[in-house]
């Protein structure tokens, strides 16, 4: 279904508000994390890792759309500060396993609790249909396009 022309395209906000959203969540994620001394990206590492059981760096790099070199980066991050601990897999030498350490499991458990203060923060202004209506939409829009993320973590089907 087509609903912008190029006539009209410089009127279309849609890419701009949902870039924008995104920003400001991650801002967001970044200010609740503060104390904790991790940033919104690393966040999600640790809460993927802690949620979806990903224990390998191109699991992760797969689930957060990031390339092998900046996940190696970022996991370099996380493991000087002691959330995770990186080992060679038994069965295949050449993979790299990851493990929360004790502290980032500790962190690991309270992130549900940080993720939700901060949606929350997030999402204050919207009543509590318009959230559901809006996560609707979104995933309605992801599962057209394919996403594979949201069809493994949301399923195939759509409802409201």
């Amino acid at each position: 279904m087509k609903h912008f022309t190029p006539d009209e395209f410089k009127h279309c906000h849609l890419g701009l508000l949902l870039g924008r959203a995104a920003l400001l969540k991650d801002r967001i994620i970044d200010t609740h994390m503060e104390p904790h001394g991790i940033t919104a990206a690393q966040f999600k590492v640790l809460i993927i890792m802690a949620q979806f059981g990903v224990d390998t760096p191109a699991e992760l790099c797969r689930h957060l759309s990031l390339d092998s070199g900046s996940m190696t980066r970022m996991l370099d991050r996380l493991e000087q500060k002691d959330f995770l601990a990186r080992q060679r897999s038994e069965g295949d030498r050449r993979q790299v396993q990851l493990k929360l350490t004790e502290q980032g499991q500790q962190l690991a458990d309270r992130l549900p609790h940080i993720g939700a203060d901060a949606m929350n923060e997030l999402a204050g202004a919207v009543t509590p249909d318009e959230l559901k209506t809006l996560e609707y939409i979104l995933k309605k829009i992801l599962l057209a396009a394919g996403d594979p993320i949201t069809i493994q973590r949301l399923g195939e089907h759509n409802e409201r």
